[in-house]
């Protein structure tokens, strides 16, 4: 099972963001990923299966090639995540406007 903290892990790797940077202009293949990217085809094959692993990609079959594109599941769960503290910075700033308006 993905959790929050598996797709803050794929995250930090500044390659893998490249990738998903890549990825966001559409899909493509390993060839297609490394040929931007200063790491060999076996590093990128690498790095996809922490993002697969992560929900962050996934990828369709054509003939000998996989072809990578973005998965929403990795996003969205990250973002639940995040949105629970966003939720509580807004409460707390809400709370305090009404607080100096009362002052």
């Amino acid at each position: 099972m993905t959790t929050y903290e598996t797709v803050l892990e794929a995250l930090a790797d500044g390659t893998r963001r490249r990738i998903l940077e890549r990825l966001a202009r559409g899909p493509a293949s390993v060839a297609d990923l490394a040929a931007g990217l200063p790491v060999s085809r076996p590093a990128v094959s690498q790095h996809l299966r922490v993002l697969l692993h992560a929900g962050l990609v996934g990828y369709d079959e054509q003939g000998t090639k996989n072809i990578y594109r973005l998965e929403r599941a990795g996003f969205d769960l990250l973002r639940s995540w995040l949105d629970r503290f966003w939720g509580d910075v807004l409460d707390r700033f809400e709370a305090y406007a009404n607080k100096q308006e009362g002052t």
